[in-house]
């Protein structure tokens, strides 16, 4: 019995349990690592999960709704992988990197819902309503290990943004094998002397103004 039948037949039994709504969300996740946003449809989905053509309709109005669901899932993820990182840091400099790391092992391991957070109208900082998020506790992470008020001239938002957009750029380089076939460049090693320069230029800047 191959892979992809016992997938079927085992999302088959999970609809039948009500799980219907699950089953299609982790669907999605797989068809968005391997095909991208573009490259299926609900109907796909469907098929990937077990069920009937029109079964997704009964939660989902169309595919956007279904990668909104995605794109959320993927955020509470992020979240609680970046809450980790922060468990027991107290440097600022470890900190951000720990934080890089996870952010970066998320990409890797969570293609499917990464692409989808950082797609179209679900594209990051995440979407409003939400509690927390890995963006959010970046900010906050700083904040704490800098100080607050933090000092003349340091923007911790703009710092966040920063670390946050050198991160997504080693992740999208890494996850098309650029940086390590064209450049031979450990995705890891980049990521943490770009974060650690970055935050130790910001504090040096703040501490001692032109």
């Amino acid at each position: 019995m191959s892979t992809q039948f016992t997938s079927d037949l085992s999302a088959r039994k999970g609809y039948h349990h009500g799980n219907l709504r699950d089953a299609l969300i982790e669907a999605a996740r797989q068809l968005l690592a391997e095909r991208g946003a573009q490259g299926f449809t609900l109907v796909d989905a469907a098929r990937r999960a077990g069920v009937s053509a029109a079964a997704p309709y009964r939660h989902f109005r169309d595919k956007e709704a279904l990668l909104a669901e995605v794109a959320l899932g993927g955020f509470k993820d992020f979240a609680e992988r970046q809450k980790g990182a922060l468990a027991g840091q107290s440097d600022p400099i470890a900190a951000f990197r720990a934080m890089g790391l996870a952010y970066l092992a998320f990409a890797q391991e969570e293609p499917g819902a990464y692409a989808a957070m950082f797609m179209g109208q679900h594209q990051g900082p995440p979407p409003q309503g939400m509690a927390d998020s890995g963006f959010e506790s970046l900010v906050k992470a700083l904040q704490a290990r800098i100080g607050d008020p933090p000092p003349r001239g340091l923007d911790p938002l703009k710092l966040a943004c920063q670390v946050w957009a050198l991160s997504h750029g080693v992740a999208m380089l890494s996850a098309s094998g650029q940086l390590q076939n064209g450049f031979g460049v450990k995705p890891q090693e980049l990521l943490l002397e770009g974060v650690e320069r970055l935050v130790r230029g910001a504090l040096a800047l703040a501490n001692n103004p032109q």
